[in-house]
């Protein structure tokens, strides 16, 4: 009985315990917005900040986007992509039906996505996909309007 608690406790020592996932620390990301961004790049005078927080077992995203100086919104999403190319939504920020009319500075949109919300190539894939693709680099936030319906503002999302 001695040796079995002593090697046990040798066990530990030597390679420490293993927490539970739910020890895990939620991740956050951010994206900075602005014309410059965009491919090709606008001349718009908007900015905007998009932040992400993952939950624990990533399997919720909460955002919040807030937006200056922009006229005429349609939608904002986050797409899949490098920061030198196009890619596909994923994720839907602010539907069309949600976005202001005219010009617009403030919180435009805040929320919580789950697996049920992905769009595009990750539908009906876990959310940790997109997760994997935030880590990775290979995600950013746009929004799309009137004059600029391919996107206005663009920022990578880290």
């Amino acid at each position: 009985m001695k040796r079995a608690i002593l090697l046990a406790t040798v066990a530990v020592l030597a390679f420490g315990v293993v927490a539970p996932a739910a020890s895990a620390q939620p991740s956050v990301f951010r994206a900075v917005l602005s014309g410059g961004g965009e491919v090709p790049p606008t001349d718009s005078l908007a900015r905007g900040v998009a932040t992400f927080k993952v939950n624990a077992d990533e399997t919720e995203l909460t955002y919040r986007l807030v937006i200056a100086n922009i006229q005429d919104l349609v939608q904002a999403h986050i797409h899949v992509g490098a920061s030198d190319v196009n890619g596909p939504v994923v994720v839907f920020l602010l539907h069309p039906a949600d976005a202001p009319s005219g010009r617009f500075s403030g919180v435009v949109a805040q929320g919580t996505v789950t697996a049920s919300d992905l769009v595009g190539p990750l539908a009906g894939h876990p959310l940790s996909d997109l997760v994997a693709e935030m880590e990775a680099g290979n995600t950013y936030a746009n929004a799309h309007t009137v004059v600029h319906p391919g996107g206005e503002i663009r920022g990578q999302i880290f």
